[in-house]
């Protein structure tokens, strides 16, 4: 018998018995529709992941003070990191493509008779942006002429600039900070809010030198922070190397000794948070899966039901010549199709319910939208999963069908 005329029989079968099959079908169809959705969300979470370190700048490096412990307790850390150390790292490691010191900063930036609190207020170095891969709006940034002379210049974000000025030109506005004018002398680029739902343009940027003198009142050479990028992503692992072989000689670390900073690669953070939504979504995947198999086992349940039903009907084919192999193909037919139109349903569904999560997610959140991802490849998988639980759970039923006796099979009643 031609596989077409079983796919036929198979397909006039499964129609006479329409609410059974499709009541067969849904272990499948939820199966599926589970895994495509999970996948998809998984795939969508690890992309505004990577999508958030990508916007913190251009394989950027941070340098962060080592916290200290004291009987075990974990104590505030100490600043040890300077000025120099930034400058150093720029010059000294080959790949490293700019570095910039980081001082934080507080307070209301003043305008008129209007005030606003930004997120953040930086003391940065003249590479700051450089390593950030953030450029310029309007205006320019300042230079290490402006840091060495502790200019009272500032750069802001576009959130303040809306909050202060409205629809004004506020290059060359006078600002104050603590009672100190600050003239504006450049707005950066609008970068929008995080995943979080920071709103990455509500910042003032300023000399780190100004900051320190002005506004903190201090001498020192301290920073909070240092932030480096390197000259490629390939060089990350190299140029973390660097900074730390550079930092241990500068501090003076002996071999075993703690050193009393740390580096953060980015990149690796955002690899390792990579694996750990990429883990969730295979545990979700893998407890969705488990539908499956109970579709499966109804889909075998059905087709033992189907035999059982239909054996007069094996009985006659088999006595006008069917032979065993025609009989198990045809049964194996109707399983097939029956689990593909499940995952058939099954992947339309997941969709569904991938683009609605996703607006969902960002109907009700603040932070940046989540991208709208539908893994191909998932669906892919799931409907040929869809037909190997049709052949595996079909199968046994299919063999049962092959093997009857035609004269018993044409006496059953």
């Amino acid at each position: 018998m031609a596989w077409w005329d079983i796919f036929r029989i198979a397909i006039r079968s499964l129609r006479k018995n329409k609410m059974r099959a499709g009541l067969t079908v849904l272990g499948v169809v939820i199966g599926i529709a589970a895994v495509t959705t999970m996948v998809s969300i998984g795939q969508s979470a690890s992309a505004l992941v990577q999508g958030q370190f990508q916007a913190l700048g251009t394989n950027v490096i941070v340098i962060l003070p080592e916290f200290q412990r004291r009987g075990g307790v974990r104590q505030s850390a100490t600043v040890t990191l300077t000025a120099a150390d930034s400058r150093e790292v720029a010059l000294q490691c080959d790949d490293v493509l700019a570095a910039s010191p980081i001082v934080g900063a507080a307070g209301q930036i003043i305008y008129g008779n209007s005030n606003w609190s930004p997120n953040e207020m930086f003391g940065v170095g003249a590479d700051y942006l450089l390593v950030r891969n953030w450029p310029i709006e309007a205006g320019g940034f300042f230079t290490e002429d402006d840091i060495k002379a502790n200019a009272k210049v500032c750069v802001v974000g576009r959130t303040v600039v809306t909050k202060l000025f409205q629809t004004a030109d506020p290059i060359g506005q006078t600002v104050r900070v603590r009672n100190i004018p600050f003239r504006i002398i450049g707005v950066l680029e609008k970068k929008g809010v995080d995943m979080v739902g920071t709103d990455k343009d509500n910042v003032v940027l300023m000399p780190y030198t100004t900051v320190r003198k002005r506004l903190q009142g201090s001498s020192f050479d301290n920073v909070n922070a240092i932030m480096a990028s390197a000259v490629a992503a390939d060089r990350m692992d190299d140029a973390t190397e660097q900074i730390e072989q550079l930092l241990y000689e500068r501090h003076g670390i002996a071999p075993g000794q703690p050193p009393d900073f740390r580096v953060q690669n980015t990149t690796e953070i955002a690899q390792t948070l990579g694996v750990v939504t990429g883990t969730m979504t295979l545990m979700l995947s893998a407890i969705a899966g488990i539908s499956l198999l109970v579709g499966g086992v109804g889909i075998m349940n059905i087709m033992l039901v189907s035999v059982t039903e239909r054996t007069k009907e094996i009985g006659i084919r088999m006595a006008v010549g069917a032979k065993g192999g025609d009989i198990l193909r045809q049964f194996l037919v109707e399983a097939v199709v029956l689990s593909s139109i499940g995952g058939l349903i099954g992947v339309l569904l997941g969709t569904a319910a991938s683009m609605g999560a996703t607006a969902l997610i960002n109907r009700f959140t603040a932070g940046e939208d989540w991208p709208m991802i539908i893994s191909v490849q998932a669906a892919v998988v799931a409907m040929l999963f869809a037909a190997a639980v049709g052949v595996f759970f079909g199968f046994y039923p299919a063999r049962r069908a092959s093997r009857l006796d035609p004269i018993e099979a044409l006496r059953y009643e």
